[in-house]
């Protein structure tokens, strides 16, 4: 996927306007179109820094245009660090919750 599938894809997952990226990263909004639209190539590491920090995605996530990685596997990701630095009692609990959901899933198949 290329940088402005990627970064397209991420700003209208945070619903943000081409401004609101543009602002957050300190750039015009023209460049983050043209950054999306494939019309500027190569913006600059800090750039793209500035990005992944925006979006709260991996700077490799971006970085690295013959990654294979989807946005749901950087998520997944990111999910399991936040995790990990939980508190003992607060993974339980959301190890709970996972589990009611599962179980919810699983009744809701087997009932069609």
């Amino acid at each position: 996927m290329s940088l402005g599938a990627k970064l397209a894809e991420l700003r209208l997952r945070k619903g943000q306007s081409l401004q609101d990226v543009a602002t957050a990263v300190g750039v015009s909004k023209t460049h983050v179109w043209q950054l999306e639209k494939g019309a500027s190539g190569n913006p600059s590491m800090d750039l793209l820094k500035s990005f992944a920090a925006h979006f709260d995605v991996p700077l490799t996530y971006l970085a690295d245009a013959e990654s294979q990685a989807s946005l749901q596997d950087v998520e997944a990701l990111q999910f399991f660090r936040d995790f990990k630095s939980l508190s003992e009692q607060e993974q339980a609990v959301l190890k709970q919750t996972l589990d009611l959901f599962k179980n919810k899933r699983a009744q809701g198949d087997g009932g069609t």
